[in-house]
C-alpha cells in the first residue's frame, strides 16, 4: 500500500511539474490590411520562417482585410482574392472590421474562409447567411487560448459602413459585452481581445479587464513600437496597408501569462517571398482594364483634401449640382503622383460603391446636414465643392466644431434661404439629417462620375486646392 502511495505521488509530482513548466505562445498578428494583396509573398514567407521554429504558430487579423484595392475588392465574388490569400497563409481567426460589410458579400466570403470571423457585439439573423462566433478557443501545445472579437460602433450604434449593408444584423457596444466572457480567462491559459475597436478604445478596455492578457488591436491605423502595455495588457496595432506584422511571445507559467513582448516585422525590407502566394498574387492581378488611362495630373495630388475636392468637382460636373460634399473617410488614398490617372486609382480612391445621390436644400438644411454628418467632429467634417467654408472650432477643445460659415468661391455669404442642388455620395446621404422627398439616387455609382469627369478633362491640378478654413 505504501508503495502504491509513493507511485501515486511521484506521478501527481511529475504532472505538476510538467504543468508548471513555462511554454511560450508565438502569434503573429495583422491589422487593416485594406486588400493590400501585393504584399502576402513576403507576409507568407514571414509566416513560414516563424512556423519552422514555432510550429503552432497562431495568426490573427484584427478586421479591415477587404476595401483598398480593386483586384480585390472589384473580383467576381468582392473580396474572395484577400480570403484565398489568407486561407493560404493559414490565419486562424479575423475580427470583423467595419469594411467587411462593404459590398454584399460577407455572407459569401465567411463560407468560403477556412478560418472563423469573431465578432461578440453582433447578432445576424439567420437569414443575414453571415456566420460569425463570439469567441474561439484554440489548443496550442496543451494550452488553451481563447480569442474575443470586437467591432468598433459610430455615434449611429453601427460599425462605419452603409446601413443597407446591415441588414438583419444587430450590435451592442462592446464595453456592454466584453465583461460577460470572464469566465473564458478562468477557463483559459491565456486570453485576448481581437478588437476592431481603435487604440483609445483598446486601452480602455484594458483598464476595464485586467484579466485580458493581449490585445490586438485595428482600426484607427496606429502603429505602435512594441511592448507597449495597459494596465498590465499588451496592446497591438500596426498602420494600414500591411507595412508590417506583429509577432508576439506570450509566456505562459502555472496556468497564467507571466511575460509578453510584440515585435514589429517591415514586410517592405523583407527579402524573401512565398512563390506558390506569389503566383496566386500575380493571377488575381491579371485584369488590364483597371490600367486604362482617364487623365493626366499636372501636378502631384499631396493631400486627401485635394483628392476631396477633385471629387467634389465631379460630382458637380456630371450631376449638374451647384454644390458638393466628399466624406474624408470616403478619400481612401493620401494622393496619385503627377502623370497618368488610371482605372485602377480611381477605384482605389472611391472602393465602396457608393450611388450617387442629388439633394435639394436651402443653405440653412445643407449647413444643418453637414453638422448632422460629422457630429460636431472636426476630423469628419466633409470637402466640398461649389463653396468654401469657415469652421469655428471650441476653444478649449480645437476638435469640435462649434459653429460654421458657408461662403461662395469668391469669399461672400451663401444665400442660405435660396435652395441649390447638392450632390453626395450614399452613405453621406444616409446617415446624414436631411428634409423628406428632397433625395434622389442616380443608380450611378461615383466612382464611376469621377472616371466620366476625368475622361473629359485633359488634365487636372489641384495643388494646393483647399475649401475648408479652420478657424481659431
Amino acid at each position: 500500500m505504501r508503495r502504491f502511495f509513493l507511485i501515486f505521488w511521484m506521478l501527481s509530482m511529475l504532472a505538476f511539474n510538467a504543468h508548471s513548466q513555462k511554454q511560450d505562445i508565438h502569434i503573429v498578428s495583422a491589422n487593416d490590411m485594406h486588400a493590400t494583396i501585393w504584399a502576402f509573398p513576403q507576409l507568407a514567407a514571414i509566416v513560414d520562417s516563424l512556423r519552422q521554429e514555432y510550429p503552432h504558430l497562431l495568426i490573427f487579423s484584427a478586421g479591415d482585410n477587404r476595401t483598398g484595392d480593386p483586384l480585390n475588392d472589384k473580383y467576381e465574388i468582392p473580396a474572395y482574392p484577400m480570403v484565398a490569400l489568407m486561407n493560404q497563409v493559414g490565419f486562424n481567426a479575423s475580427a470583423l472590421g467595419n469594411h467587411e460589410f462593404d459590398v454584399h458579400s460577407l455572407a459569401r466570403l465567411t463560407e468560403l474562409s477556412n478560418f472563423r470571423y469573431l465578432c461578440a457585439n453582433m447578432q445576424a439573423a439567420p437569414e443575414s447567411g453571415i456566420h460569425t462566433i463570439p469567441y474561439q478557443v484554440f489548443d496550442v501545445a496543451g494550452l488553451k487560448v481563447g480569442v474575443i472579437g470586437v467591432i468598433q460602433l459610430s455615434p449611429q450604434g453601427i460599425p462605419s459602413t452603409h446601413p443597407d449593408n446591415l441588414k438583419g444584423l444587430s450590435f451592442q457596444p462592446a464595453s456592454e459585452v466584453v465583461g460577460q466572457y470572464e469566465w473564458l480567462s478562468k477557463d483559459c491559459d491565456v486570453t485576448i481581445l481581437l478588437s476592431h475597436l481603435g487604440y483609445e478604445e483598446d486601452r480602455a478596455m484594458a483598464e476595464a479587464y485586467p484579466w485580458l492578457d493581449l490585445i490586438i488591436g485595428g482600426h484607427t491605423h496606429t502603429q505602435l513600437k512594441g511592448n507597449e502595455t495597459q494596465n498590465g495588457v499588451l496592446i497591438t496595432q500596426n498602420k494600414n496597408k500591411l507595412p508590417c506584422i506583429t509577432h508576439i511571445t506570450l509566456t505562459v507559467d502555472s496556468g497564467q501569462v507571466v511575460s509578453s513582448q510584440s515585435e514589429y516585422i517591415s514586410l517592405n525590407n523583407y527579402p524573401k517571398k512565398n512563390k506558390i502566394v506569389e503566383e496566386m498574387v500575380r493571377f488575381f492581378s491579371d485584369n488590364p482594364s483597371f490600367r486604362r488611362v482617364l487623365s493626366q495630373a499636372a501636378t502631384p495630388f499631396e493631400t486627401k483634401e485635394e483628392l476631396g475636392c477633385m471629387m467634389c468637382d465631379a460630382f458637380m460636373a456630371i450631376c449638374q449640382a451647384d454644390i458638393a460634399l466628399e466624406n474624408p473617410g470616403g478619400v481612401r488614398i493620401d494622393g496619385i503622383p503627377a502623370g497618368d490617372i488610371t482605372v485602377r486609382q480611381i477605384l482605389e480612391l472611391d472602393p465602396f460603391d457608393n450611388q450617387a445621390v442629388v439633394l435639394e436644400l436651402t443653405g440653412y438644411e445643407l449647413e444643418r446636414m453637414m453638422r448632422s454628418y460629422c457630429h460636431d467632429r472636426l476630423f469628419s467634417f466633409p470637402y466640398v465643392g461649389g463653396i468654401r467654408c469657415q469652421i469655428f472650432t471650441k476653444k478649449d477643445n480645437p476638435r469640435i466644431v462649434e459653429k460654421i460659415k458657408l461662403l461662395t468661391l469668391d469669399g461672400k455669404p451663401l444665400n442660405m434661404k435660396r435652395r441649390y442642388r447638392v450632390a453626395t455620395n450614399s452613405y453621406v446621404s444616409s446617415t446624414s439629417e436631411i428634409p423628406d422627398g428632397r433625395e434622389t439616387v442616380l443608380n450611378t455609382l461615383t466612382a464611376d462620375l469621377i472616371m466620366e469627369y476625368l475622361e473629359q478633362q485633359d488634365s487636372v491640378d489641384y495643388k494646393g486646392t483647399s475649401r475648408l478654413e479652420v478657424m481659431q
